[in-house]
């Protein structure tokens, strides 16, 4: 008798849906790997492993902000990943679950910040970060570059409300200089404004500059980061997000008012770009949510498929 040889169905799986989920969660399984291994290597070599108290504030410490994000970005492009390549309806709820859960907290955060924006509590929060910051200025190196670009490239400010802040720091402060400290009353080297045709900044362009008796020409910047954030915030409303894919704002950055505070200069960075750092939310948002579409009918097709198998 012979034996009738039934043809399986093919997959009604669609394939176009499938790889550019694979192929995009790819990108970012490397990226957040990446991301991860850059934030581990900071921390051998602070050498964090063999001496935890090194960190002050973990949780501004930017080696542990990065190593956090990586590990998201990491887990989220594995699940999106493998869930597509091996259509594992599990995998792929997990990863949709993920990006909902990613979507409600940025859109939590943004509500948050536009309801406590006039209530001082973001103000005081940086401040208190950027303290932090200042206090710690030679002990984590990683502060000391973070805070070393915010008022030398993006902010072009100095200290919180003034140069004034830097006494918070024991190698600033003018007490230290019983003790032999030559930054003794001076500023970090970021806090000096660029001369014409300079091409290496003095390092010690900052010694003294807050000493009694020092000319009134200091040619450092007199402004705190508080007040020149927001002014940034502020000059940047009416901006559209077209014009910063061509012109790059943080080169562009003027500095004619140098009579404030490194909180306020992050405000007015904020308030210049906030149309832009609006676009981008839109779109990321955007993204996330078309990536859960994508997951969610790529699950449908795979349950369907299934179901005819049956």
């Amino acid at each position: 008798m012979p034996v009738r040889k039934y043809r399986r169905d093919t997959s009604e799986v669609s394939c176009c849906l499938k790889y550019v989920i694979f192929s995009v969660n790819v990108l970012f399984w490397l990226l957040g790997l990446c991301i991860m291994a850059v934030g581990f290597w900071a921390w051998t070599e602070k050498d964090v492993f063999n001496n935890i108290s090194k960190l002050t504030t973990i949780a501004l410490d930017p080696a542990f902000i990065l190593i956090c994000s990586g590990t998201i970005t990491f887990i989220i492009g594995f699940t999106g990943c493998v869930g597509a390549l091996r259509e594992n309806t599990c995998l792929l709820a997990a990863y949709s679950m993920f990006l909902v859960v990613l979507l409600l907290m940025e859109m939590g955060a943004g509500i948050l910040i536009f309801i406590l924006k006039d209530k001082g509590w973001i103000k005081e929060q940086a401040t208190t970060s950027l303290q932090i910051f200042i206090i710690h200025y030679r002990e984590d190196p990683d502060q000391q570059n973070l805070i070393d670009w915010i008022q030398e490239d993006w902010l072009q400010c100095c200290g919180i409300e003034g140069p004034k802040d830097w006494d918070s720091n024991n190698y600033f402060n003018c007490s230290s200089r019983a003790v032999g400290s030559r930054e003794a009353c001076g500023v970090p080297f970021s806090c000096c404004k660029r001369k014409p045709h300079e091409l290496i900044k003095n390092k010690q362009c900052g010694y003294d500059v807050r000493r009694e008796g020092h000319p009134a020409d200091r040619h450092i910047y007199e402004r705190g980061c508080l007040r020149a954030s927001e002014d940034w915030l502020e000059g940047n409303l009416v901006h559209v997000a077209a014009s910063y894919v061509s012109v790059m704002v943080l080169q562009n950055f003027e500095t004619e008012i140098n009579d404030k505070g490194c909180v306020t200069a992050g405000e007015e960075w904020i308030e210049h770009n906030l149309i832009l750092i609006a676009s981008s939310a839109i779109f990321l948002a955007f993204m996330q949510i078309l990536g859960i579409c994508f997951a969610q009918n790529l699950r449908a097709d795979i349950f369907a498929q299934k179901a005819k198998w049956h």
